[in-house]
């Protein structure tokens, strides 16, 4: 009935409508054109795709009938029937410096501040497993996130916030399960059993070869450890969201919206696929994978970009992957406004800047949102910055009345057309990534990198060109220097960590440490093992995150990547 309705207005009444848009054309622009000349000569988004004078009710293959309801498939709408009428998106600020004391107070100050879940960054050491003493660690440590090497360290960052009443959020990805593992036994020190917890671990390996570049392992090697994490929590953590595919680091690498939600999709369709191989049922663990994308400055093609990933994603995993349960279909993610948008001139109008990315991420459909802060492009976020950031979300959600209604912006003609091209756009990447064997094929052919390097080498272009304007950079600028109340992490920090992380070897049991080494390299060396239970046997007996990773590294051997210049 819908196709049929959708050919009479193409037809009779889509006949209708361009001739009078023709009339509108050279009757009132032209001679409009005569006084105003538009512009630009060409008006195009963040991912150079040309946009339109004008849209009308032909401009999108679906008519408003094949748009759908929120809660319904495909989802174009937004998973929830209610959305925020019901409930408002999770407020979780990425948070972590210095010690685990230090964030420790950062997390009680934001919850404080009406904060609704933790959200975990680890300094660089933690992110590549390095221990706190090793000599690589100088002029790092709490820098760019918390220190974290033990199981202590970890118990410090997490007292007294009760495990089983919120959700965290961890960005940790190379020795993501190493540190869930210690997230897991701090709760069991709590009296929390694993089946409790709430939460997601980032654990995306992929986008590290495609964009970030903190990987350890090489790439199959470091796969089989996502779908051990992945193969544990479907078996003994039914609350916890044991990866989220995460567009966000490709789009802060200097990607286009297009190819940060094909390639994030690639990505995800690479853990499905594992995950199958290893027997899992796609209706038991589909509902745990999470995404993580980027809100940029394009305000209608971020929000596009949401809408059809979502229909992408419901598409994907009930036509290809066989899934029959609805929760199945859901694309659930949250979403981060650009930091790579943020500039250190004129630091203040960054504030406006995350205002409208995350406007665009709520009209999208956002489950979870991080504002950032003014100061981001200076430095790790002061607490005042990060309350005003965390204030941007709170006015969204309580004063602009956009959460009053579900979708509003459903059935724009515009809107519809840009989800349409945003998804076959996407579709072309998707045969592309095929056509090369895979996504861990092109990551080893170097394509996502030489198509990141490529676009963000054309914007970098246009704002150096003046082509695209930047206010502050390279439009309305100012001489006056930028005036932010400066947060120093002193190297204190690291000595700190140091003894301590000494103490806990010197305290410890060497044969039973050692048998648990021992025992986490068996079972990686053997395919069909999983490693996530030696992980946690290990850091009973006082393993550190470094001498962990070693000794995968001493199975699996480490990446080294090919220059793709």
């Amino acid at each position: 009935m819908a196709t049929t309705k959708k050919a009479a207005l193409q037809g009779r009444d889509g006949g209708a409508l361009a001739a009078a848009q023709k009339r509108w054309e050279n009757d009132t622009v032209l001679p409009a054109l005569e006084k105003w000349p538009e512009r630009k000569q060409k008006f195009e988004n963040l991912s150079w795709i040309d946009s339109g004078r004008l849209y009308t009710p032909v401009s999108s293959r679906r008519d408003a009938s094949q748009v759908g309801f929120p809660g319904q498939y495909p989802y174009t709408r937004g998973i929830h029937p209610t959305m925020y009428q019901g409930r408002i998106w999770s407020m979780r600020m990425f948070s972590g410096f210095g010690t685990p004391e230090d964030t420790n107070r950062r997390f009680h100050y934001l919850l404080k501040h009406g904060e609704s879940g933790l959200s975990i960054a680890f300094d660089d050491p933690t992110l590549y497993g390095l221990d706190v003493d090793d000599p690589q660690t100088l002029g790092e440590v709490g820098k760019c996130g918390v220190n974290v090497s033990s199981l202590p360290d970890m118990e410090r960052l997490l007292r007294g916030i009760p495990l089983d009443q919120i959700t965290s959020s961890m960005t940790i990805n190379a020795p993501a399960s190493m540190i869930w593992g210690m997230y897991i036994l701090t709760a069991e020190k709590q009296g929390i059993p694993c089946d409790r917890l709430g939460g997601t671990t980032q654990n995306d390996i992929l986008k590290e070869y495609i964009a970030q570049k903190e990987f350890i392992f090489p790439p199959k090697e470091a796969l089989r450890l996502v779908t051990d994490t992945i193969e544990f929590a479907t078996r003994k953590m039914p609350r916890w969201n044991p990866i989220s595919v995460s567009g966000y680091h490709i789009r802060e690498a200097g990607s286009t919206a297009v190819q940060e939600l094909a390639f994030t999709l690639a990505d995800g369709f690479t853990y499905v696929e594992e995950a199958l191989k290893r027997g899992l049922d796609p209706d038991e663990f589909l509902p745990r994978i999470s995404f993580f994308f980027n809100a940029h400055n394009d305000f209608f093609e971020e929000l596009a970009k949401f809408r059809a990933a979502r229909r992408i994603w419901a598409h994907r995993t009930r036509e290809v992957y066989g899934a029959k349960k609805e929760r199945s279909w859901w694309m659930r993610f949250h979403t981060q406004t650009a930091g790579c948008s943020c500039t250190a001139q004129q630091p203040e109008v960054n504030i406006v800047r995350t205002t409208l990315q995350a406007l665009s991420a709520v009209l999208g459909g956002t489950q979870s949102l991080h504002t950032n802060s003014y100061d981001e492009a200076l430095q790790l976020p002061s607490e005042s910055a990060a309350r005003i950031a965390l204030r941007t979300q709170q006015i969204i959600a309580e004063e602009t009345g956009v959460t009053d209604t579900i979708d509003p912006l459903g059935g724009s003609y515009y809107v519809e057309w840009l989800t349409d091209r945003m998804e076959e756009e996407a579709n072309r990447y998707f045969d592309r990534i095929e056509e090369l064997g895979g996504v861990v094929s092109g990551i080893e052919k170097g394509f996502f990198q030489r198509e990141i390097q490529e676009a963000s080498f054309r914007y970098q272009s246009d704002i150096e060109s003046g082509r695209r304007k930047v206010v502050g950079v390279n439009y309305m600028t100012s001489e006056e220097p930028p005036k932010v109340p400066p947060l120093r992490i002193a190297e204190s920090a690291r000595n700190l960590q140091i003894r301590r992380l000494r103490l806990l070897k010197k305290n410890r049991n060497e044969k039973r440490w050692q048998a648990a080494m021992e025992e986490l390299k068996r079972v990686a060396a053997t395919p069909e093992g999983n490693t996530m239970e030696p992980i946690l046997a290990a850091l009973r007996v006082g393993a550190t995150l470094g001498e962990m990773v070693t000794a995968l590294e001493e199975v699996f051997g480490r990446y080294r990547e090919s220059s793709m210049f």
